[in-house]
Parts: structure tokens; sequence; C-alpha cells
């Protein structure tokens, strides 16, 4: 299955063939901001450009240790059945081959023998609960008594099945066709389960998306996504500066939607709390040795090339040291620098946050231009779906099968666990500082996603990496092939910044999106099965 993330299909899932808004706000203007700043000696420096064929492009990827895992997800998984007695003269049997308690005993063993051979060769975490068997009232009882994430529903017989779906857990059911034994269910999941005997679709916790028929990699994909949403629910955001979007719509509509549909918790630390914490970090003789280390790591590395002053770099590194500080003290995981562009953060700083971002995405926290929740969101998500950072970054306009992205604050780890060439540069806009100019690989299948403002629909797409271009606007830079209908993104495209990464997550992104509602989803790619 191409969705899996297993050994066998992970070439599939990344093989190709087939003015920078990082750092505004809604009180200044990019022009207003570099003029207001440009006769200023903290700008002070020339303006560096790669070119195409940059010392960095040249390099290899490096390898380094992989993403940290999240939170494991629970699986319960359940064999529901029935035992029908004989009745003379009478249709006295249902469909299927599991009728017997011993027959319920062998396919019970044989599900657990097969999960527990499928469980060790996923590279997520998925903690396997004890099967449940489900044929009577008692069991029933039983069953739903278990604290799991997803209750995995064997539906060989049995008529228990709305009693799990209201359950409070997600419920995904497999049924078997030509692996045998024969399941009642294939028979009458469509018709009488999500149909309710009628034409039209009726029921409320279940889609066809939830039904798996004999593939067991079918399965794989839904606990994938079910992993991710587990692990991006509830996340805490510590916001520096505030909570600023770049948008009118996402600055109304953000925090209350991730409170309430995402269960977000919004930990907000002002400019100059921070720059007191920081001002600490800059006389503490450990800290600075351990950014002292880091930067020359950093610039040792055979795929790097510096391009701006060694002191941004290490700046990004104290500077990164106190904000996992103050994350760890408040138990968040994703953060931003609300108006990241601004004098006020590049003085605190002496550096856009632009390369701070970046080394924090590479070591699996998830963090972002600006505090904005409309992308944080698609970010957070697709993050822990994939096990790799997420790029947000511009779009720009589609045209002839083509689009655009780009950002300064790019990460490098993009499939999880090996580090993409790169030169430190400036910050394109202020031309100050240090961040991320990343050589992204060719023919590389990347997921995109474009979140709307208003926080109700995200829209998305798969797309491979033409090139890794050099023009002047924020320094990383795509270049992406749409594998889909780029007319129809370019007639209905919503949002602004995107939210990239490599491999391909479509599927498992808009099954999460079910689970969570309030938010619609449309994908502009066919599906890969």
């Amino acid at each position: 299955m191409s969705e899996s993330t297993s050994q066998n299909d992970r070439h599939g899932r990344d093989a190709g063939a087939h003015g920078c808004s990082c750092c505004g706000s809604h009180s200044i203007t990019r022009r207003g901001f570099l003029g207001n700043v440009g006769g200023a000696t903290l700008l002070g420096g020339a303006t560096l450009m790669l070119s195409p064929q940059a010392d960095a492009a040249a390099a290899e990827p490096l390898a380094a240790e992989r993403l940290p895992a999240g939170k494991s997800l629970r699986v319960q998984p359940v064999l529901m059945y029935s035992c029908p007695q004989p009745i003379e003269k009478s249709s006295w049997r249902e469909y299927g081959g599991v009728q017997t308690v011993e027959a319920a005993r062998q396919e019970a063993a044989r599900i657990q023998a097969d999960l527990q051979r499928l469980v060790p060769s996923l590279d997520f975490p998925v903690e396997l609960l004890p099967l449940s068997l489900l044929a009577t009232a008692e069991e029933l009882t039983q069953t739903l008594a278990v604290d799991c994430d997803v209750r995995v529903v064997y539906a060989a017989g049995g008529w228990h099945i709305h009693k799990l779906l209201e359950g409070g857990k997600p419920v995904i059911m497999f049924v078997r066709h030509r692996t045998e034994p024969h399941y009642l269910w294939y028979e009458i999941a469509h018709w009488r389960l999500l149909r309710g005997d009628k034409d039209e679709f009726v029921q409320g916790h279940m889609t066809v998306d939830d039904v798996v028929v004999d593939d067991e990699q079918e399965l794989v994909w839904r606990l994938r996504a079910l992993y991710g949403l587990r692990n991006a629910r509830g996340t805490k955001m510590l916001a520096i500066g505030g909570l600023t979007a770049y948008s009118q719509p996402a600055q109304e509509h953000g925090p209350s939607h991730a409170r309430e549909v995402w269960n977000y918790e919004l930990e907000e630390m002002t400019y100059e709390a921070f720059g007191k914490r920081l001002q600490q970090a800059r006389g503490d003789e450990s800290a600075i040795r351990e950014a002292e280390k880091q930067t020359d790591e950093l610039l040792s590395q055979p795929n790097v090339v510096l391009r701006t002053e060694r002191r941004f770099v290490f700046n990004s590194f104290l500077a990164l040291g106190v904000v996992k500080q103050i994350m760890q003290e408040t138990g968040a995981t994703n953060f931003g620098f609300g108006h990241c562009m601004v004098r006020e953060v590049i003085g605190m700083l002496d550096t856009p946050p632009c390369l701070l971002l970046a080394l924090a995405n590479d070591e699996g926290f998830t963090a972002y231009c600006h505090t904005d929740l409309s992308h944080t969101l698609p970010g957070v998500l697709l993050r822990w779906i994939a096990g790799r950072p997420t790029f947000v970054c511009n779009s720009h306009f589609p045209y002839n099968g083509w689009l655009t992205v780009a950002h300064c604050a790019a990460p490098r780890k993009m499939n999880g666990k090996d580090l993409e060439p790169a030169a430190i540069m400036t910050h394109f806009e202020s031309d100050y500082g240090a961040a991320t100019k990343v050589e992204y690989t060719k023919g590389q299948v990347l997921t995109v996603i474009i979140p709307n403002l208003r926080c109700t629909m995200w829209q998305g797409f798969r797309g491979t990496i033409v090139d890794a271009p050099s023009r002047p606007v924020c320094r990383s830079q795509i270049d992406i092939q749409i594998d889909g209908d780029w007319r129809a993104l370019q007639a209905t495209m919503e949002g602004f910044h995107c939210q990239v990464c490599y491999g391909d997550y479509l599927r498992e992104v808009g099954y999460a999106l079910q689970k969570v509602g309030h938010v619609d989803w449309r994908c502009f790619s066919p599906v890969v099965a």
C-alpha cells in the first residue's frame, strides 16, 4: 500500500516521477519595515545571494537522528461475531464463516498474530491492546470499558456495532472477502450500517472511509492518521509576543478554533519577559559554551555553507536554548514569534528568528513564522502524521501545473532523518542575521496543504519538486509540479501560507479531518492506492 510507511513502500511514498511573508504583521508592511530600519546599524552588511550552483547544492544529504516519536496510538482489536442456533425449517443463520466459539477463537488467534507481526514494522508507535471477543451483552460492556484511542472491529458477524460506534472512540471496521473466513459485514456494511436500509447515508459515526476489506495495509494509513491526530490535538503553543496572525480573518477565528476544535492550549509570553530570559542566558557561561558547541557542529557539517556572519548562527542557538527551557517549563511543543520580522524581534535576538525556527523543526518541535493558528494547525497535524518536519511557506500564483513556494525559516531534515544540503544566509528582506537556503531534492514527492484564513477549509495536492531555485525572494524556494487539477486550484484557492512535507500523506490528512469535523477538505490530486 503506497500510503503505509513500511520498508516495502517508503520509496513509493517519497519517489518522484510521477515580498516574503515570513515575518509580517497587521500593523507594519514590509516596505515600511525596511524603510524604518534601512539606515540603522542593526541592519548592516551586504546582500548575499546564492547562485543556482551554490557550493552546498553539490553536497549530499547528511545522516542524522530520526525525529522523536509522539504518544503511542492505543489500538483495541475487537472480533465481533455471533453463534446462531439451528432451527428446523427456518433460515436460522447469517452469512459468514465465524459462527461458533471455536471458530471465533481460531480467528482471534489469527488476528492477534497478524497484528503482532504488523505493529513492529510501523515507524509510528502503536500500543496493541488485548483482543476483545464480542458476542454477548456482557462482552459488550467489557469491551466498551477498555481505554483506547481507536477500536478496530473485525466484523465477522453479530449486531453490536451500533453500540460500539456510540462508545466515543473512532471505529475502523475490517471485513474479509477473499482472505477468508468470510465476514457477514462485508455484505451489509454499506447498505445496512451506513445507509440504514435506505438509499442515502444516515450513519453519523462512520463513513465508507472507515471500512477496510482484506488489506491490512489499508488499515495502516488510517492508524497513521489517527496517530497524527492523537498527537496534534491538545498541542500547547508558546506564543512569544502574543497571538499574531498574518491576516485579519485568521486573527479573528484562529485562537477560538484552535481551542474549541483542536483542544489547543495557548501560552502567551511578552517580548519583554523573553528578552530578560535571553539576557540571562548571555551571562550564563554554560549556555554560551553549549551554543558555541552547537554552532561549531552545524558549520562543520560537510553539506553546510556559511554565507553570513557566524555570530548570527550562535545567536540563533542561544535563543533556541532559551525557548526550549521555557517550553519544558510550560509543556509547550509548538512556538513562534508574533511579529517575527519587526525590529523589536530582530533587535532582541540580534538575528531574525528564521534559523532558530528551522533548527527547532529539525529537532522535532513545530515552530513557524508568526503565531498564526490558521497555518499552525495543519503544520502540527502533518508533522505527526508524517513523522517529518513541515515547511511553512508562501504560495504563489498557480499556473500551467506549477506552484512556487518560498520562505526563510526552512527545515532540512525533511525525510525525518537526513539533513538536506544548505547555505546559511541572511534573511532576505532584512538582509541580516541567519536563515537557511535549503537545496531540496529534485524529483521528491510532496504533500502541500493550503489552509484558508477562516479556519474552515484546507486544500491539498500532491506535487513533485522540479527545482529549488535562487530567485530574489525568501531564501528557500521550491518550484512544484502539481499532480492534479491545477486549474481548479487556481480558480478556488484560498488562504496564503502553505505547509509542505516530503511524501504523500493526502489520504491521512483527509481522514483525520473527518474525525475532527468543522474543517472541510478539498484534494486536487487523484488518490494513489
